[in-house]
């Protein structure tokens, strides 16, 4: 699932996570490594396929491994 919003964020979400933005957001997490409270997050939104909902997701994301992470 891919996310383009308005502010310049951009999501995609198909086992990894990539999450990035024009200013200071930019986040990779291998399939896998994503904590699991989160990834259930994730899964919901890819579910319903929900934009809204994913931006929800990336804020528990950031909240949960900072604005800057490359987890692999």
């Amino acid at each position: 699932m891919k996310c383009v919003y308005s502010d310049g964020l951009k999501v995609e979400y198909k086992g990894s996570l990539m999450i990035k933005d024009n200013r200071d957001v930019n986040v990779y997490i291998k399939e896998g490594l994503i904590p699991l409270h989160v990834k259930g997050e994730l899964d919901v939104a890819l579910i319903n396929f929900n934009c809204s909902d994913m931006r929800t997701a990336v804020k528990i994301v950031t909240d949960t491994v900072g604005k800057r992470a490359c987890i692999h």
